[in-house]
Order: structure tokens, then C-alpha cells, then sequence
């Protein structure tokens, strides 16, 4: 196994035409369609870092910031941005294409954390991460950043669970879209 890679050995592109088939009620193409290609494209460009098999283990935020329409050439830009023991957190930027102008537009963003795992099903080491560019170094650390930010939301929801003091909670929930009916049995 090589000890460091570069992210351009693993970078991954996946296009593919958009069909009536993968279409919603709305006549757009269905979200759960587009989240299905970004997984494969994950995958792909963690199997090729790493060497080996790897599993999804978390998604972070999708955002789907413009519809993709019948008839649209969808091209997912994947490459591995962090790197730890086992895990690889790779960066996925969609696109959809207009055929007859030409037009790009910018749909979806999210971050695939994959695992590496060896013949018996458990994690492995895969290899360091060779960072060639501004752009690297910046998508590495924003993926460093990204993983303390879900570390401390994850610390923060637990004391919120074990401090709980409905009162104080009940106080800050008045001025929210919602209505409370306790039911002193629950």
C-alpha cells in the first residue's frame, strides 16, 4: 500500500443522462435518484484512495440547491478531502447540464463519509492523504473543521438530553411554531 496518495489519483467523475424514469410526480428528477449517484460516486472514489471495499458510514447536509430536469446531463465531481485511520470523507459536487445551451447549473453538495474495510468486514488503514494544492489543504482542513463541528454538536445534544429542565425548555419554545398539549401520562 502506498503510504500517501494524492487526491488526484482517486478524483472521480460520474455523468449520466437523466430519463423519465428517474422522474418524481413534479417532473423533476427525484431527489432520492440524485442521493443514490452520489453514494455510487463516493464509493467509487473511496475504493480507488483506499484500495479496498468501502461502506458509507455518515452523509452530512445534502443540499439541493436547483432542480434537475428530464432530459439533463447530471455529472457528479467527487474527491477525497480528509482522511483518518479507516474513514475518508469525500467531497461531492453535482451538475446538471442543459444539452441545446449549453447551461450549467450547480445542484446539489455533500460530504460521504466512507470506511475502509478488509476481507473479514472490519476497518482498515488506508493511505495518508498527499495534498498538491491551496485547494486540497482547504478542503482538508474545512473536513477537519466539519468533523470537530459534529463532534461538539453530538457532546451538546447528549447535555441537552441529560440537563434537560422542561421548564426553561417549555419558557424558550412560546415563541416557536408550535403548541403544546402535555399529556400528563408520557
Amino acid at each position: 500500500m502506498d503510504e500517501f496518495k494524492p487526491v488526484s489519483d482517486s478524483a472521480t467523475v460520474l455523468t449520466e443522462l437523466m430519463i423519465p424514469s428517474y422522474s418524481n410526480f413534479g417532473g423533476k428528477i427525484h431527489g432520492g435518484h440524485i442521493l443514490a449517484l452520489m453514494d455510487k460516486t463516493a464509493y467509487v472514489c473511496a475504493a480507488k484512495h483506499a484500495g479496498t471495499y468501502c461502506v458509507t458510514a455518515s452523509i452530512d447536509t445534502v443540499d439541493f440547491l436547483a432542480p434537475v430536469e428530464v432530459g439533463q446531463l447530471l455529472s457528479l465531481y467527487a474527491s477525497v478531502n480528509y482522511v483518518g485511520k479507516s474513514s475518508l470523507v469525500i467531497g461531492i459536487r453535482v451538475e446538471a447540464q442543459d444539452v441545446r445551451t449549453h447551461a450549467v447549473t450547480h445542484t446539489n453538495t455533500s460530504y460521504f463519509t466512507m470506511v475502509a474495510m478488509d476481507e473479514a468486514h472490519k476497518p482498515i488503514l488506508v493511505p495518508g492523504l498527499l495534498l498538491k494544492s491551496k485547494v486540497d489543504i482547504r478542503r482538508f482542513f474545512e473536513a477537519l473543521h466539519r468533523k470537530e463541528l459534529k463532534k461538539y454538536y453530538k457532546q451538546e445534544e447528549a447535555r441537552v438530553k441529560s440537563e434537560f429542565e422542561q421548564q426553561e425548555y417549555l419558557e424558550i419554545l412560546k415563541n416557536e411554531r408550535c403548541k403544546i398539549e402535555l399529556d400528563e401520562k408520557a
